[in-house]
């Protein structure tokens, strides 16, 4: 009888486990390209963890975000395309030269605007414990910060990897690597909040620049042959950190019974620091190689905006899995709702669709038929030459339209059978490319798209910035 009474107790306890809202984690790393880590192609960059997680879960091949930065962090947490927040890109229009273009670009919008509802908002007001441990970029002061944003608890830091400060001021260890720190503070507050749901964001700043590791991993990947455009050991070095941290994370998760009802996702904020000197628009400087992809961050071809994404929920996701369908930023917001059984905020628009059919169905696709990008800027590269000039695009299936502002040039890719973007199809397919860029007008009117307006000497201000990119030596907002 006791036996009996202790078999049904063990039985309801599991089922009470899976009903329970799953805790919910989510690690993006900052710059880290689509082909840098092992489970989507790096031979030289190690990733145990991330590959053992993707292992454990599943892959989505077609995720996008924004082509730098802060847009893409605006879109994460407000769950609204670039129109609605007015965030393109880092600060203000005045970073590089525009003015001997044609266009004048839309101001940006540097902040997170006080009346968006952030997904850690929801999520708290549905009794998830949240918290936030790492690269913000959404505003400064104390009216942005995170812990003012729907986070219980945030720490912020970015810019340096060593001998980095913190908001609000934190004590840690002389000549800690931020990546340690930041983990530290994730693996406390798994510790601190087994007990009942809870979302954990860790936005690292690695492997974004400057380019600095810890010695003892340069030294490991030193005497390591290079693969392609896979080569600085000092950057691996940066990576292999990053993948420490998933690592722990999953351990702590592992220690406190808690792996089996927690999403674990990892992902990068935008594409990898590379493929310009292929591009010719920079004579050097590329730190990793977006290969098979098209260009790299500050770019919306496919090197710029399509990132790694792996997603562990173990009893539903089968290991190993894997799906093609295009998801973008803006889903991430519907997707964590549906996750905890939480209503969408009133009297709010949310942009993106739920992600959770594809993880429960490797086959399963979503209800809307396309996802867009719209940049109305520049983001320089060399003196002269362009990362990006304004461009919007559509991506329908495999089909990615893009059209320049500047001239009004279509380029029309299948990037099933052309994923580096090297065939442009659109004068080959032009009712295609129109049906395509008819659409893409709908959306801008839908979402109310600012669009750049013609360029004249009245209008362009003194740049405060060369658009050289990173120079050594040159103190850069961080991207």
């Amino acid at each position: 009888m006791r036996s009996l009474l202790a078999s049904l107790l063990c039985l309801l306890s599991a089922a009470a486990a899976h009903t329970a809202p799953p805790n919910i984690v989510f690690i993006m790393a900052d710059d880290l390209g689509y082909t840098d880590v092992g489970a989507f192609g790096s031979e030289y960059y190690e990733t145990p963890n991330i590959d053992k997680l993707a292992s454990q879960g599943m892959k989505l091949t077609s995720y996008h975000h924004c082509q730098n930065c802060q847009p893409t962090r605006a879109a994460l947490l407000s769950g609204q395309y670039a129109p609605r927040t007015g965030t393109y890109t880092v600060g203000d229009i005045g970073r590089f030269e525009w003015q001997t273009r044609t266009l004048r670009p839309v101001e940006n919008v540097a902040a997170l605007s006080l009346d968006k509802i952030t997904f850690a908002q929801s999520l708290k007001k549905s009794g998830y414990a949240t918290g936030m441990f790492g690269k913000w970029h959404l505003g400064n002061g104390p009216d942005y910060h995170p812990g003012q944003r729907g986070f219980d608890e945030a720490i912020e830091s970015n810019g340096k990897h060593f001998d980095f400060q913190t908001s609000p001021k934190t004590e840690y260890p002389k000549g800690q690597y931020l990546a340690d720190f930041l983990t530290d503070k994730a693996v406390d507050f798994i510790q601190r909040h087994k007990d009942h749901p809870f979302f954990l964001y860790v936005p690292h700043f690695g492997v974004h620049s400057p380019i600095h590791a810890k010695e003892e991993l340069i030294e490991k990947f030193k005497a390591k042959p290079g693969v392609g455009g896979h080569n600085n050991p000092v950057y691996a070095a940066m990576i292999a950190s990053v993948d420490e941290s998933v690592g722990r994370v999953m351990a702590e998760l592992e220690k406190q019974g808690l792996a089996e009802n927690t999403v674990l996702i990892f992902t990068s904020d935008n594409g990898g620091v590379g493929g310009y000197v292929r591009e010719g628009i920079k004579k050097k400087g590329d730190t990793t190689d977006n290969t098979p992809l098209r260009s790299g961050k500050g770019s919306l071809y496919e090197g710029g905006t399509r990132v790694p994404f792996i997603v562990r929920w173990p009893g539903v996701i089968p290991p190993g899995a894997q799906n093609g369908t295009p998801a973008i930023h803006v889903d991430m917001y519907p997707t964590f709702l549906d996750l905890a059984g939480a209503p969408a905020p009133e009297n709010y628009t949310l942009d993106g669709e739920s992600l959770v059919p594809l993880f429960k169905d490797a086959q399963a696709g979503l209800k809307r038929d396309a996802i867009y990008q719209h940049f109305p800027g520049y983001l320089g590269a060399d003196p002269g030459t362009w990362r990006t000039t304004p461009v919007g695009l559509i991506q329908k299936g495999p089909w990615k339209l893009m059209e320049f502002f500047e001239d009004g040039r279509l380029e029309l890719y299948n990037l099933d059978q052309d994923i580096g973007e090297t065939k442009n199809l659109a004068s080959e397919m032009p009712e295609k490319a129109q049906q395509m860029r008819t659409q893409m007008v709908a959306w801008r009117k839908e979402v109310g798209a600012k669009m750049p307006t013609p360029n004249t000497p009245t209008d362009a201000p003194k740049a405060k910035g060369k658009g050289k990119g990173k120079g050594k030596g040159k103190k850069k907002k961080a991207e």
